[in-house]
């Protein structure tokens, strides 16, 4: 620690203090807790429409409505999950996210990083 700056590493920038800070280090964290297990979901139901398509071709061509077939039903889900995800982390970053990297960016620029 510098002895002009309490709080401070010595010889550090004000974004590896900032990296360093507590809050900031609860802000990654809420931002992990939310997107990974998103993030490993949506893959998991992606990879499973490439492997339905790949290897249960009969089940994927089967006709639901017309020439409508399940793969088609499941490719459109495909948009519609990723749309859906799209809001539901819009309406979280807006809700959780947000107001917490504002406080940490308002400390930053005031000099103030805890």
């Amino acid at each position: 620690m510098s002895d002009d700056q309490p709080g401070r590493p010595l010889g550090g920038t004000s974004y590896e203090e900032v990296q360093a800070s507590e809050e900031f280090q609860a802000l990654r964290a809420r931002f992990r807790r939310f997107v990974f297990p998103l993030t490993g979901l949506f893959l998991v139901w992606y990879f499973l429409y490439v492997a339905l398509s790949a290897y249960a071709p009969d089940f994927m061509s089967t006709e639901v409505i017309g020439r409508v077939n399940i793969g088609l039903i499941i490719g459109l889900l495909q948009f519609v999950s990723t749309f859906a995800i799209t809001m539901a982390y819009a309406r979280w970053a807006d809700r959780e996210f947000d107001p917490t990297a504002d406080r940490l960016r308002a400390h930053v620029e005031s000099g103030d990083v805890k």
